[in-house]
């Protein structure tokens, strides 16, 4: 049976949503916050989360670069263009509120079937290469020896390319990993990461986002 996680504050339509996806034969978790959410994550892993962006504590934008390698859904009462646009660099699909169910159920149906993302263990970026498996890093084929803490940030970065990750959420993604990391340490790793991966062609891959985060530069 495949697990679909709830992740909406709103209780009646987080009850709908329940009940539609057990009569289609999903099984079903909830969560009425982003932080509830990392909790269950941390704990299970569902096949599909459908994803409110109005959540109480951290917010459905800041909980989209957390999840990795299970599809996402978004379920918004934002319908301008440009909100769709910029939340699909995150999220596998979008449906605003109210929806259909039809349609909504033709979605997921969709995202289930596509073969589970990462499962090759490698993420690229304009000459650099990552392997999860073995986590190792290189440049342009020469390897670069990162910190487990470097690794970790890259890895946030390279999963989320297009995506300004705030430090907030960067710190909170990579204590998994690196639980010693800290507001005041963040920095230092940061420049420390840029040094390794600019020594080997120049390039300046990480970019600093005045007052955000940072992203992956794809100038």
């Amino acid at each position: 049976m495949k697990t679909i996680l709830i992740v909406d504050d709103d209780v009646c339509i987080g009850d709908m949503l329940q009940e539609i996806l057990s009569k289609e034969g999903y099984g079903t978790a909830r969560a009425y916050s982003g932080t509830e959410a990392l909790l269950y994550l941390s704990r299970s892993r569902p096949d599909l989360i459908l994803l409110d962006l109005m959540l109480p504590g951290l917010s459905g934008e800041e909980l989209l670069p957390l999840i990795e390698d299970i599809p996402v859904i978004v379920i918004s009462a934002k319908s301008e263009t440009s909100d769709k646009v910029e939340l699909l660099l995150g999220a596998d699909d979008y449906i605003t509120k109210p929806f259909d169910t039809a349609e909504l159920l033709a979605r997921i149906a969709v995202q289930l079937r596509k073969p589970s993302a990462g499962t090759s263990g490698l993420l690229t970026f304009s000459g650099i290469r990552l392997d999860t498996s073995s986590r190792t890093a290189e440049v342009d084929g020469q390897p670069v020896r990162l910190t487990k803490t470097e690794y970790a940030i890259l890895k946030l970065l390279m999963q989320n390319p297009s995506q300004v990750i705030t430090k907030s959420v960067m710190l909170d993604r990579i204590s998994e990993d690196t639980p010693d990391c800290v507001e005041s340490s963040l920095k230092v790793h940061i420049s420390n990461l840029r040094k390794k991966l600019k020594a080997v062609n120049g390039k300046d891959y990480i970019e600093a986002v005045w007052g955000i985060g940072f992203k992956m530069n794809e100038g």
